[in-house]
């Protein structure tokens, strides 16, 4: 018969330290992962960026008149002349009402 080493068992104040270290990494790593995300979200233009390239294809081939102002869910969409240094070009604005963050683009007005 095979004799059985005895186990050192650990104690209750052991494991609740033990408990409450990884109930803190868990608890950081989800705060930083929520504020990586939710930066993701505010910063992606990608839909706004579609919608000005379309905006842009419409002007292009005389489907809009310049002014041209527009809402698109948060965005506030303009499009105008803008004179520089005898150079006429068209100005696409949008601004973003909740983020106040702005996009521009310019087109040669040819």
């Amino acid at each position: 018969m095979v004799i059985l080493k005895k186990i050192e068992a650990s104690s209750l104040m052991e494991t609740l330290v033990a408990t409450v270290l990884i109930v803190v990494v868990f608890m950081i790593a989800s705060m930083i992962l929520n504020n990586l995300f939710s930066n993701t979200i505010k910063t992606n233009t990608r839909v706004i960026d579609a919608k000005l390239n379309e905006i842009e294809y419409l002007f292009r081939h005389d489907k809009i008149q310049v002014p041209f102002y527009d809402d698109y869910k948060s965005w506030e969409i303009a499009i105008e002349h803008n004179k520089n240094k005898g150079q006429n070009s068209i100005r696409l604005e949008a601004k973003n009402t909740e983020t106040n963050k702005t996009i521009l683009k310019e087109i040669s007005a040819n």
